[in-house]
């Protein structure tokens, strides 16, 4: 027979302790000693009363057991909502069910603990600029943060490593350095590969750092102590050339000399004075690098920002491609002056092969992307476009792209620049945070 579980051995247990009870009670019956309807209705009493008794017995024994069963389901299912009555007559139970609340108690406190320390280290990793990805024993991606989605674009989650384009990096040197195209971010990246166990499976953790703006916002802080000890120095040459040369020219106006030597000294001073305020232009405009204000940040409507820099330029038929209503979170009068900059050049390009200038915008991973496509010659060589003071145009400064691209980061943005792989020309891509 299969065994007895534990409500019946208890049953039997009582029923048991009893026996000994009905069994006197039924032989004083048999004795004949008293009256036969007595001694029945005695027997039947104490036999019902035994009943009785036993019954309330199992309850009182398996009543607490089930609470206590009931109490450390609820706990297995981390809910602390249910607590156990510590009221039981009887000490030992009720010490039981006291140390019973009193570890729900604490791994109620445990378990918030666990699960706030969670909500951080989410939030910090939603919002570290640092691109996350985190991998599974299969290679497959389980997280990954708001940056890791601006570099690999979404969905991603669920997709291999190999899909997304990762596997060298995560099977490859840590750390390590390397320049490399994420979408349409050209720079260089620290990359870092560790490893952590979950559920007893080793996963692996894939950090992608942008080091290229460190890189540019040192070599813009170097630009800058160098135009400012240039401009210092020249300008306190500049100023007495200036002078010299105004003194020298009214000192030849009123000499008695020949009219050929006077006209020869007159051209020889106003070219010096000429290549002087050039100079001195030349300088201004490159300190324009050591100046640059910290944007003053509200919404902003980007069509209408757009039009109106389209405006200014009207040497070549600019199209817009309207894109969807947007508000940028931007310094108006900086943002304006960098699609400015990027018009000019594609208008400059676009006349040389009397092609056209087109401009759209779009959102692109929580940004605002604008885009402006030119159908000039293309760039020969992207390696000097944003160092300060190179340029290939007769007359230009070399610090317009640079400008622009300090304005773009600045604002938590980003400006690159490639070839147009569907024609010739060039399309710049300015990226901008919309407004919340």
């Amino acid at each position: 027979m299969p065994p007895l579980n534990y409500q019946r051995r208890i049953l039997g247990v009582a029923l048991l302790a009893v026996l000994p009870l009905a069994g006197a009670a039924l032989l004083l019956a048999l004795s004949g000693e008293f009256p036969r309807i007595v001694v029945w209705t005695i027997v039947l009493l104490v036999v019902l009363s035994l009943l009785i008794a036993t019954v309330a017995l199992r309850e009182v024994v398996i009543y607490p057991l089930r609470t206590l069963a009931n109490v450390i389901s609820a706990i297995r299912e981390e809910d602390y909502s249910i607590r156990a009555r510590e009221s039981f007559s009887s000490a030992a139970f009720g010490e039981l069910m006291a140390e019973l609340n009193a570890l729900s108690d604490a791994l109620r406190r445990r378990h918030l603990a666990v699960v706030e320390a969670a909500a951080l280290v989410r939030a910090v990793i939603v919002e570290i600029d640092a691109a996350i990805f985190a991998f599974d024993p299969h290679e497959r991606l389980e997280l990954l943060n708001r940056a890791g989605e601006r570099l690999v674009g979404a969905p991603a989650l669920g997709r291999s490593a190999e899909e997304l384009g990762l596997r060298e990096l995560l099977a490859g040197d840590s750390p390590t350095t390397i320049e490399r195209t994420f979408g349409s971010v050209n720079g260089r990246w620290n990359v870092r590969v560790s490893t952590f166990r979950r559920e007893g499976e080793q996963h692996r953790l894939l950090v992608i750092a942008d080091i290229s703006r460190a890189l540019r916002q040192e070599e813009i802080r170097a630009w800058q102590r160098v135009v400012r000890v240039i401009g210092h120095e020249l300008n306190n040459s500049l100023a007495p050339i200036r002078s010299i040369a105004g003194s020298l020219g009214e000192r030849v106006a009123e000499a008695n000399v020949d009219d050929r030597l006077r006209a020869d000294l007159t051209r020889g001073l106003e070219v010096v004075n000429r290549r002087a305020d050039a100079l001195a232009r030349f300088l201004a405009a490159y300190s324009e690098l050591a100046r640059m204000p910290e944007p003053t940040l509200r919404a902003v409507e980007l069509a209408p920002l757009i039009e109106r820099a389209v405006h200014l330029d009207r040497r070549v038929a600019v199209t817009i491609v309207a894109g969807p209503a947007l508000r940028i979170e931007a310094d108006e009068v900086q943002i304006e002056q960098v699609v400015i900059n990027l018009l000019k050049n594609a208008i400059d390009a676009a006349l040389e092969t009397g092609g056209g200038v087109t401009v759209t915008w779009r959102v692109a991973a929580d940004c605002a992307e604008v885009s402006i496509l030119d159908e000039g010659q293309g760039i020969a060589s992207t390696a000097n476009l944003f160092v300060p003071f190179f340029t290939t145009k007769p007359g230009g400064s070399g610090i317009g792209l640079v400008v622009s691209r300090q304005i773009a980061e600045a604002h938590g943005g980003t400006l690159a620049l490639r070839n147009r792989t569907d024609r010739s020309g060039c399309e710049a891509t300015l990226r901008l945070p919309l407004s919340l």
